[in-house]
């Protein structure tokens, strides 16, 4: 029962997390930004998800689920060394290819920061 709970907890997490970047893409102003809710929400996303399965497997323990827990872990630790990386060659490609940032204009009445 226990183990259900976390499993489920980290799965309501991680689907929390995605429904985060899902808003940060469709809200944020430029690319930059855009892509950073991406990443990051990505990339936690993935991990508590595949964790909390990860953790499922191992309610009956068997050398078998053991090795399925394993390979998702492994899998997550992979999505984990690569999503950054990609998130930093699309952000760089956008740089390189003049893509401007977002810069907020003051409103009338108020000083510029």
């Amino acid at each position: 029962m226990v183990l259900n709970i976390i499993c489920i907890t980290l799965v309501s997490l991680g689907i929390l997390f995605f429904l985060g970047g899902a808003v940060g893409i469709l809200r944020f102003p430029d690319f930059y930004t855009r892509m950073h809710a991406a990443g990051k929400g990505d990339t936690i996303s993935i991990f508590l998800i595949f964790l909390g399965i990860a953790i499922y497997q191992l309610h009956d323990f068997s050398v078998a689920n053991i090795l399925v827990a394993g390979k998702i872990l492994f899998i997550s630790l992979f999505i984990m060394l690569t999503s950054p990386t990609s998130t930093h060659a699309l952000i760089r490609a956008g740089y390189e290819e003049g893509l401007k940032p977002w810069i907020r204009k003051p409103t009338k009445g108020q000083p510029d920061s």
